[in-house]
């Protein structure tokens, strides 16, 4: 009984010395697997990260490229429309000095066109002007055609005839012994008209000096149309 008490303490004692060794082992075991892992996971990340670098570096590479080619066509795109710009309006301009041109040849045309119509009018006008004798004829064919443009009657004959009746053809001539002399207006000229009666029945476009032998002529046929109808209806002193 005694010697299989011990037998079996014996057996009990080795199997705890098996059991500390198995755990020793163990551990060492362990131990020696984590040291192991250790450096295999270090490579891996460096293998890892030495394969991801060269495609990150591509990547980037792209990327910059197409920014770089991006930036290229905008700044392209740019310089066109600029382009675009300047030559619309260097068009512009040049059709709009086109037209200012055309314009003022067109203006300086017209304006030599004028001028020279003008000037032929005037050629013409001085053509047709009549050229009167500073004499009798004359003083009354000149007084006829500015009565024609005032509307005012008489003939060559009737200024004629009362014209040498009053003066004698005289431009001069001045009564200083009628009533009128007497009343301090002298009956003066041509047809002897005196000073108020010639303001009265003055023909604008005259002279105004009573002496001049058309205005004096061209007034008194004014006051005898206004008072007989027509010089040609005067016969004696009126």
């Amino acid at each position: 009984m005694s010697k299989h008490s011990l037998s079996g303490h014996s057996r009990s004692a080795v199997t705890k010395t098996q059991k500390f060794s198995i755990a020793g082992v163990a551990t060492l075991g362990a131990a020696a697997l984590a040291f192991s892992l250790v450096p295999g996971n270090s490579e891996a990340t460096t293998q890892a990260a030495a394969d991801v670098s060269p495609v990150a570096f591509a990547a980037s590479s792209d990327a910059q490229q197409a920014v770089h080619a991006n930036v290229s066509k905008q700044q392209s795109n740019a310089d066109k429309q600029a382009k675009d710009a300047a030559a619309k309006a260097a068009a512009e301009k040049k059709k709009a000095d086109e037209a200012k041109k055309a314009a003022d040849e067109a203006a300086a045309k017209k304006k030599a066109e004028d001028e020279r119509k003008a000037k032929e009018a005037a050629s013409r006008a001085a053509a047709r002007k009549p050229v009167y004798a500073n004499n009798l004829d004359g003083w009354i064919r000149q007084s006829l055609d500015i009565m024609k443009s005032k509307g005012i009657p008489g003939s060559y004959e009737g200024l004629h005839r009362n014209i040498m009746r009053e003066s004698t053809g005289n431009p001069n001539a001045m009564n200083g012994w009628d009533i009128n002399a007497q009343n301090g207006t002298p009956s003066i000229g041509l047809l002897q008209v005196i000073q108020p009666t010639f303001n009265a029945y003055h023909v604008d476009g005259t002279s105004t000096n009573i002496y001049d032998p058309v205005a004096n002529i061209v007034a008194a046929a004014n006051y005898a149309a206004d008072k007989y109808g027509s010089m040609d209806n005067v016969n004696g002193a009126y």
